[in-house]
């Protein structure tokens, strides 16, 4: 009689555990992260009154008689099912797609959470806003002037410098990748001004010195007026005259020769530029100052100037100098990689964000933290 209502208990106590991780997963389906739980059952053990028989020649065999004594819970797992994303618009809201986990630090200690809706706190740190802990991952570092992101190394916290300084970079480098119209009429000799400005393709690129002051280079380029597929460059620097140099295209509108010299192909055809940058004062100069232009590759449509029967381009034309700046904003990207945004218009690699992965996340064990 007792064995009976100790079986009937142990199943409405159970029944109540089970009843307990449903109200939780109500309870947090507004929780940013959270992973629902699922109770399984098992049988407790039984009572052998008697056991099984084998058969004989005379009778068949008997099934063993057995009283089960209630049930109990077997486990009570976390299933970790992909979420649902939510566009918030804040860089520093994050989520992950696919297996892994946020690491976070407090002191010497670590936690994994999927809940990324972090902030960066008066130190400029990556934190989770809830509990203060630091977000982890490797921040970039300087190597030979550029940024470089080692994830072999150890985990760090995260920073976000916002209001940085940026130094200037003077200029080293104008890369063309744009296009000069077949179609371009040719100038004859004493042509109006307004057949000139048809004839003419001219681009204007702001140059940057070590101290971050800028000079104007203008290029001119028009059609030889004798030689098909030649075009004649002038260089202008803050509206003086600098140089001159000519281009060569084959039939096929690929870039073939510069100054009359027929580059083979995958030669990089590059011509520098020499002049004097502007003082700091009016009429004062500055120091000198050199800028390589490099117009393209021999046989190259997609990284060279070319001559093609469509409108002259100016969209593909890249000068690697800047004035000075400040960070005034960030934004992840969707591999973790934390990318700063400057006034200058300069964007540098700050870090990335580390993602922890388990075999089985299910062996993770939540963990309250309290906030005094």
């Amino acid at each position: 009689m007792m064995r009976s209502l100790y079986s009937g208990v142990s199943g409405l106590q159970n029944h109540q555990t089970r009843m307990d991780v449903v109200g939780n997963n109500i309870a947090n389906v507004n929780t940013i992260g959270f992973k629902k739980g699922r109770v399984n059952f098992q049988d407790m053990i039984s009572q052998s009154i008697s056991g099984a028989s084998r058969p004989t020649d005379a009778r068949g065999g008997t099934n063993p008689k057995q009283v089960g004594l209630g049930m109990n819970v077997a486990s009570i797992d976390t299933i970790h099912t992909q979420g649902a994303f939510q566009s918030t618009q804040k860089a520093s809201d994050l989520g992950v797609s696919g297996n892994g986990f946020f690491i976070l630090k407090e002191g010497k200690n670590l936690f994994y959470t999927r809940a990324g809706a972090f902030d960066v706190d008066s130190d400029r740190h990556l934190v989770n806003p809830a509990n203060g802990m630091r977000i982890q991952g490797w921040m970039a570092r300087d190597l030979e002037g550029e940024k470089v992101i080692n994830t072999a190394s150890d985990i760090e916290d995260l920073i976000i410098p916002i209001g940085d300084k940026e130094g200037a970079k003077s200029t080293k480098n104008i890369t063309f990748a744009c296009n000069l119209d077949k179609r371009l009429p040719l100038i004859q000799e004493g042509a109006s001004p307004a057949d000139i400005a048809r004839g003419t393709w001219v681009v204007n690129k702001s140059l940057y010195d070590s101290f971050g002051n800028v000079s104007v280079l203008e290029l001119r380029v028009v059609k030889d007026l004798n030689t098909p597929n030649l075009w004649n460059a002038t260089v202008l620097i803050n509206g003086e005259q600098n140089s001159n140099f000519t281009l060569g295209f084959d039939n096929e509108g690929a870039l073939a020769s510069l100054n009359g010299q027929p580059g083979q192909k995958g030669d990089i055809l590059q011509i520098p530029i020499t002049f004097n940058v502007l003082g700091a004062n009016v009429g004062e100069v500055g120091e000198q100052q050199t800028v390589n232009l490099k117009l393209g590759t021999v046989g190259s449509y997609t990284d060279s100037i070319t001559q093609f029967a469509d409108s002259s381009s100016t969209k593909a034309i890249i000068q690697d100098g800047y004035g000075m700046g400040y960070m005034e904003n960030y934004e992840i990207d969707q591999n973790g990689v934390i990318v700063g945004i400057y006034s200058n218009g300069i964007r540098r690699d700050l870090g990335k964000i580390a993602l922890a992965s388990f075999m089985n996340p299910g062996d993770l064990q939540n963990q309250a933290i309290l906030i005094l």
